[in-house]
């Protein structure tokens, strides 16, 4: 009983326990707004020691907040959804099948990926308000002022993959702060690269290769996937996998923050460390491993700091001041 008590004092101190899994364990840190997250399929939200479940019935995904904090943007079941924070008012937006939403700085529009009319990956803009909208075209800038591809069947993702296989095709796009860019896997680059991840001038069309792998003179393989900008749009983080030429070369899924002014680049965490949705400029809320299991984790990003905060993934932090 000593061991055991001692172990728990232990894993207590270093933030390890969730505050349901010991009555004397440490309590799940307070934050300044509201984080949205998944769990066996549903939206949760949380600020602190209780949570608040959004959604029932499972086929949720990627949740992310408007810039004034009222409403939610989610996947459910393939397609692009918004519901209210207290999780009412579901509306669809559209049945074109799609990947990971993001909205506009000024919450008028709701960007998406879905199949482009060059056969791959692009990203689309559709209104956050009006009824029965229809999506445009951001990228390709080729696509722009084409018809749209044909929808296709929703296909479901299998959970049950592993993970660096449902990351790698993870289409989840993020609008930048200034609202004049958004960040996406593929792009231009995949002429070159085997997998890529690129920035879009969204007046433009232009685009900016920020991480390429395999391919193009690059002797390695991996993918970048799941952007999302700091709230002054000078950092981009995302989550990367990569396998170098030696073993010592290799990284598990990771992730990088990458600096829009210089191009310089710092891995952050830990291993399996994914899916970064940023605090401030201290902190941010990360999907990190426990156990074998997914927790939404407090990541401090100069010191590494690590406070489990809840079991679940793919957290999206509600605008501050909400």
């Amino acid at each position: 009983m000593k061991k055991i008590a001692g172990w728990v004092a232990l894993t207590t101190a270093l933030g390890l326990l969730h505050p349901a899994a010991a009555q004397a364990g440490q309590a799940a840190p307070t934050l300044p707004s509201l984080v949205a997250y998944v769990r066996g399929g549903d939206v949760y939200v949380s600020k602190g020691p209780t949570e608040k479940r959004l959604t029932t019935g499972g086929g949720y995904a990627r949740p992310r907040w408007s810039p004034d904090g009222k409403l939610i943007a989610v996947l459910k079941g393939g397609q692009l959804w918004t519901i209210e924070a207290d999780g009412t008012g579901g509306r669809r937006l559209t049945t074109r099948p799609a990947a990971g939403p993001s909205w506009s700085p000024d919450g008028k529009w709701i960007a998406f990926a879905s199949l482009s009319c060059s056969g791959g990956a692009g990203v689309y803009r559709i209104s956050a308000t009006a009824k029965a909208a229809k999506p445009e075209v951001l990228f390709p800038r080729d696509c722009r002022g084409v018809a749209l591809p044909a929808e296709t069947p929703v296909t479901s993702r299998k959970e049950a993959a592993a993970l660096v296989e449902r990351l790698r095709t993870d289409d989840a796009v993020a609008w930048s702060p200034d609202g004049k860019r958004v960040a996406f896997r593929g792009g231009d680059c995949e002429s070159v690269y085997d997998a890529c991840l690129s920035i879009g001038e969204v007046v433009s069309g232009a685009e900016k290769t920020v991480a390429a792998y395999g391919g193009g003179g690059v002797q390695n393989s991996g993918f970048a996937v799941v952007p999302s900008w700091r709230q002054d749009g000078a950092k981009l983080a995302f989550t990367a996998y990569e396998q170098g030429e030696t073993a010592a070369e290799s990284k598990p899924v990771h992730l990088v923050e990458y600096d829009t002014v210089t191009g310089a680049k710092r891995t952050l965490g830990t291993a399996l460390d994914r899916e970064l949705s940023y605090l401030d400029a201290s902190r941010a809320v990360v999907t990190g491993e426990k156990a074998g299991a997914s927790w939404v984790t407090v990541l401090g990003l100069a010191n590494g700091t690590r406070q489990l905060f809840r079991s679940g993934s793919q957290p999206s932090m509600q605008p501050t001041g909400r």
